[in-house]
């Protein structure tokens, strides 16, 4: 049994996170907020105070953290006494947290799949070429870890699974479809960190088709969907995190993440990169400094966290699954409609934060409890997934099942 929460990173995400740890504190016990800048730590605390959202009266502190540095994350989870570590910063700082975590022997949890700051897209599977290589040694010094735990990856990897084990005999295929239906109002921004957001989308296009990897540019394959309670909307064939683990662990032939754009995103995007403002590569200005363009933009755009407050609209993410049952052809769309409304009324977040922040608190109890300890390093799919689905019934993000005319709560 594991108790009390590091919780690393204090963007739009980790507001989340702190508030639904903060609702749980009873069973996860002391909380601490660690980030570059102690200030926005601090304003995630009194977020929770204005909320009133901790369960048990505690004390929740904020501390100054690069977590880069191995030596400095490893002691502040000692000083807290941390058992389990929820990292919700950049994806750049997987590695470093999960060295940190296996040299103390507190659980981890992530959301998104490591990156380095000077590759793009790598070559599939990406997890085998970061945090797959500790396996080993997370099994032989029995550290729970457990990989891209946010909406997508994370539950969309636990609807593959529920598909898998209850649903289907034989799956053809999975095609993971994330919209955005909501509108922040200003001229442009990215819903979580402008850097990974585009660096998503620069480089090449990843699929499992046929039992294989196929490659394509961004925009260049699209589909239209109708779906639940968002209507319909064009989606865009795109590389994401987790198709690299569901090809693996699944036997699915074909398994491809379609996001949906307005051309008015697609129409920026596609000037800042011909300009070449979303390249990763640093150039000199003519004053001889070096600038990072990427970095440049990201600096530019608004704070993701800032869109909050005025998020209006839902989002529906989900599996379309089609397969065989009893002999007989079957389709079915496990999904969850969030509104970004209740996000911020809730937590002060917009409502892809919330999707992406209450999964990783729902594993944290499930750990906490015992259910996911599992002493090694595991990805969603790999994990019993019914209690992580039933947690998340309970905690705001509830999941349902669309089936031709018949639209069910998973579970009745």
């Amino acid at each position: 049994m594991k108790k009390n929460v590091l919780i690393i990173g204090a963007g739009g995400v980790a507001r989340v996170v702190a508030h639904k740890c903060a609702q749980y504190n009873n069973e996860l016990g002391r909380i601490a907020i660690a980030s570059r800048s102690i200030e926005k730590c601090r304003s995630i605390i009194d977020s929770i105070a204005r909320k009133a959202s901790l369960k048990v009266a505690d004390e929740i502190k904020a501390y100054a953290l690069d977590a880069l540095d191995v030596a400095a994350t490893a002691e502040l989870i000692k000083r807290t006494q941390s058992q389990i570590v929820i990292n919700v910063g950049t994806a750049f700082l997987n590695m470093s947290i999960l060295r940190a975590c296996m040299e103390t022997g507190a659980a981890y949890l992530d959301t998104a799949i490591h990156e380095q700051p000077d590759k793009i897209c790598e070559t599939p599977p990406w997890y085998a070429n970061h945090e797959w290589k500790h396996k080993k040694e997370c099994q032989a010094k029995k550290i729970t870890a457990i990989l891209g735990v946010g909406f997508d990856p994370g539950v969309v990897n636990a609807y593959a699974a529920l598909a898998a084990q209850r649903y289907f005999e034989q799956i053809d295929s999975i095609d993971i479809l994330d919209v955005n239906a909501g509108s922040h109002g200003r001229y442009f921004a990215t819903n979580f960190d402008p850097e990974i957001n585009f660096r998503e989308f620069t480089g090449t296009v990843w699929s499992w088709q046929n039992e294989g990897w196929v490659s394509n540019r961004m925009f260049e394959v699209s589909r239209s969907e109708d779906l639940p309670q968002v209507g319909e909307h064009k989606l865009y064939l795109t590389g994401h995190d987790e198709i690299h683990s569901l090809s693996k662990h699944l036997n699915v032939p074909n398994i491809r993440f379609w996001m949906s754009f307005g051309e008015h995103y697609i129409n920026v995007f596609n000037v800042l990169n011909n300009l070449g403002l979303l390249s990763e590569k640093p150039v000199k200005t003519a004053e001889g400094l070096e600038v990072v363009p990427l970095k440049l933009v990201k600096a530019i755009l608004p704070d993701p966290a800032s869109l909050a407050a005025g998020y209006r609209g839902k989002t529906c993410i989900g599996n379309l699954v089609k397969g065989h049952k009893d002999g007989k052809p079957r389709e079915l769309f496990i999904y969850n409609v969030a509104e970004h409304e209740a996000a911020y009324a809730e937590t002060d977040s917009q409502g892809i934060s919330y999707t992406a922040g209450v999964p990783p608190v729902a594993a944290a109890r499930l750990i906490a409890s015992g259910q996911w300890d599992t002493g090694d390093m595991r990805n969603v799919e790999e994990l019993p997934v019914e209690p992580f689905l039933h947690l998340l019934d309970e905690m705001g993000l509830p999941t349902r099942i669309k089936e031709a005319a018949d639209d069910r709560p998973w579970a009745g």
